[in-house]
């Protein structure tokens, strides 16, 4: 897929004035990038497709009814400032590095994103309840279905964008039985997918 069809599916799915939001998002990200490392620099002339529509493709898995969303560790804002722009809910990004932090809410606040929020946090530190969770590249999932625990629900649904899960890695993880694990294929890469993941009714 190339930059221009990986906007082309944005603008498509979410209308063309949301589209426009998180391109004026990404012309942040790229002049900011000049002044810390939010992402890759290999990955600047790919932000439509690497970071973008990777982070716009989760509001699909969020499940019917889903009002408040957190991300943890948003970093430059992927997946969490996108899911602000797109979702139609609640948006708490949660950033332990305070230059970031600053970063994102400088964002916030020029996007008019009225029902996001930033904590300058870890995810131990955050309260309240959310009907999803999301995390892009954080931790190993076990470590982080343990530190966000306080802050899902029974029915809960996280969506955590990973690289490729491999049969054994995912078999290991369903050794736990109090959860559920679903793979889905990103839109991204064939290397690339989504772990959703909700506890046992």
């Amino acid at each position: 897929m190339t930059e221009e069809e990986a906007r082309g599916w944005i603008a498509a799915k979410f209308g063309e004035t949301l589209c426009a939001q998180v391109g004026a998002f990404l012309d942040m990200v790229r002049a900011e990038n000049a002044q810390q490392n939010l992402i890759a620099p290999s990955t600047i002339d790919a932000l439509w497709l690497r970071h973008a529509l990777d982070s716009a493709q989760l509001v699909d898995h969020a499940g019917s009814g889903a009002r408040d969303w957190l991300d943890v560790g948003t970093g430059g804002g992927f997946p969490g400032m996108v899911v602000a722009i797109l979702f139609d809910g609640e948006v708490t990004m949660v950033e332990p590095r305070r230059r970031r932090a600053l970063f994102l809410n400088e964002c916030v606040e020029k996007l008019g994103l009225s029902g996001a929020t930033v904590r300058a946090s870890r995810v131990e530190q955050v309260e309240g309840r959310y009907d999803v969770i999301s995390a892009r590249a954080v931790a190993s999932v076990e470590k982080l279905l343990h530190a966000a625990a306080h802050c899902a629900r029974s029915d809960t649904r996280w969506v955590l964008p990973r690289g490729r899960i491999e049969p054994e890695q995912l078999q290991m993880l369903r050794r736990d039985r109090g959860w559920v694990f679903h793979v889905k294929q990103s839109l991204t890469s064939a290397d690339s997918s989504i772990l959703l993941v909700e506890r046992k009714s």
